[in-house]
């Protein structure tokens, strides 16, 4: 007896397969720019935030201490209570590097991204009295 194997077997065409692996292409190709865009954004909106809480933290040491400014960073952090919980100045968070300059006339803080385009798009600069300049 000879059997024969049916038309109908089970699985999926190498066609079908393809089209699968197409659609997913396509799909991944509209998802990744979008996904890099929203980072970005991400990333721009936590250096403003990093700049305002420097900026608030400056402000109010200069509130408690008469109108003198932290002439350095680690008086903010060395505090007890500390005015801030971290020393941003000279290290690089989520794509952007910091520098701190301070005095106890005044700040300037400024934040860079470390690839325009990839890890943030501007730098922003933080000034004595909270002025935040794209």
């Amino acid at each position: 007896m000879c059997t024969r194997l049916s038309r109908k077997s089970k699985g999926f065409t190498l066609v079908e397969i393809m089209i699968v692996v197409a659609i997913i292409a396509l799909l991944a190709s509209i998802a990744i720019p979008n996904l890099l865009r929203a980072k970005i954004s991400a990333n721009d909106a936590l250096a403003k935030a990093t700049l305002r809480s420097i900026s608030t933290a400056s402000e109010a040491y200069a509130t408690t201490n008469n109108g003198s400014y932290p002439g350095a960073i680690t008086s903010l952090t060395g505090a007890t209570p500390p005015y801030l919980n971290a020393a941003y100045c000279g290290s690089t968070l989520s794509g952007y590097t910091y520098a701190c300059g301070m005095a106890s006339t005044g700040y300037t803080v400024t934040a860079t991204p470390s690839t325009v385009g990839t890890t943030g798009t501007t730098t922003y600069t933080m000034t004595t009295g909270g002025i935040l300049t794209p």
